[in-house]
């Protein structure tokens, strides 16, 4: 009986992840076409792909739960997975990462591992739920009507509050683009109060403004984006600036987005002890007024903005020979790029 109940558990799950993707594709057209052909669809097919795929993802929810259809409706499933999983990976090897838009607005993140690792999982779940049907053709039996209705009422009460999960963070992002579209000048001007903020610290935990302040040094706030190429180069220089530099300075990386794909990109840049922090909507960003990547902030020791934003990789590296300095205000150059 356990079984039973656990692949009517694993039909119910699969059913409402294909039946949110099919909801989010519908409801996000344009977002999907462009999802579709950045997976490298060619041009005449975009249209008919990003149609047909939420089409086939909704009838595949539906034929999860009747007996007579579940099983080919799982494998069906485990072959969509398996090839966007594929496509998946090719595209990382490539160095492309563009948005998934599993889900519509609601997943508008970039592609990385963490989607290989759930598409995995979701397999994983498919293919056991067949497996233990045809190990036993009686699995899964008839459950009692009441445990029935509960499962169900269950599964359809995840089902909203994942959705509603997704409407919330596509209405965060939204709000953090309008916020940044009316901002006044770029930056904070220098002796105002540096912002207080609170963001993830990919060595784990949270990271704010009074942890990354250290008496007798001043810290340079790094904005960047890990699909940014004048980035990647700027945080190959920090750990070399920040040797140089140590005494005065304390360096710190910004990035926003997906905490893993930030710890993986700051490895691969070679940020050593620097900390890469991750905002979840922008919120020190907001604060502090950026606009572009590469930027830097720099905050003197007393807790104030000790100059102007930097805007690219040469106009950063000013800052810190200012901090290294007497904390002369300086001139930062503009040659990054705009967020």
């Amino acid at each position: 009986m356990a079984v039973d109940y656990a692949v009517w558990a694993a039909r119910l799950v699969l059913a409402v992840v294909f039946g949110l993707s099919a909801w989010g594709k519908f409801a996000d057209g344009p977002g999907t076409r462009k999802a579709v052909g950045e997976f490298g669809i060619p041009l005449t097919w975009v249209p008919t792909v990003a149609w047909g795929l939420p089409a086939v993802e909704a009838l595949v929810a539906v034929a999860m739960l009747p007996p007579w259809t579940a099983a080919p409706a799982i494998l069906l499933a485990i072959l969509l997975l398996g090839m966007f999983t594929g496509a998946v990976v090719r595209l990382l090897r490539q160095g492309r990462r563009p948005s998934c838009s599993c889900f519509g607005a609601a997943s508008a993140a970039p592609i990385g591992r963490g989607t290989v690792i759930r598409n995995i999982v979701l397999i994983a779940l498919a293919g056991w739920t067949v497996v233990a049907t045809l190990v036993d053709s009686e699995v899964p039996g008839v459950l009692p009507l009441d445990h029935t209705v509960a499962m169900a009422v269950a599964a359809g009460f995840g089902a909203v509050l994942v959705s509603l999960w997704g409407e919330l963070r596509s209405l965060r992002r939204r709000l953090d683009e309008q916020v940044l579209s009316t901002l006044g000048g770029e930056g904070l001007p220098p002796g105002a109060v540096a912002p207080e903020f609170e963001v993830l610290n990919t060595a784990g935990g949270r990271a704010g403004l009074d942890e990354l302040l250290s008496p007798g040094k001043s810290l340079l706030l790094v904005f960047v984006h890990p699909h940014c190429e004048m980035c990647a180069a700027l945080a190959r220089e920090l750990p070399r600036w920040q040797a140089r530099s140590e005494s005065a300075l304390t360096i710190a990386v910004l990035g926003n987005g997906d905490v893993d794909e930030h710890a993986a990109w700051g490895r691969e840049q070679g940020l050593g002890e620097i900390p890469m922090l991750v905002q979840q909507g922008n919120e020190a960003a907001l604060r502090y007024r950026v606009r572009g990547t590469p930027s830097g902030v720099l905050i003197n020791e007393q807790g104030r903005v000790a100059a102007p934003v930097a805007r690219g990789a040469m106009a950063v590296r000013d800052l810190i020979v200012q901090a290294k300095r007497t904390g002369r205000p300086s001139s930062p150059q503009t040659n990054g790029a705009v967020l």
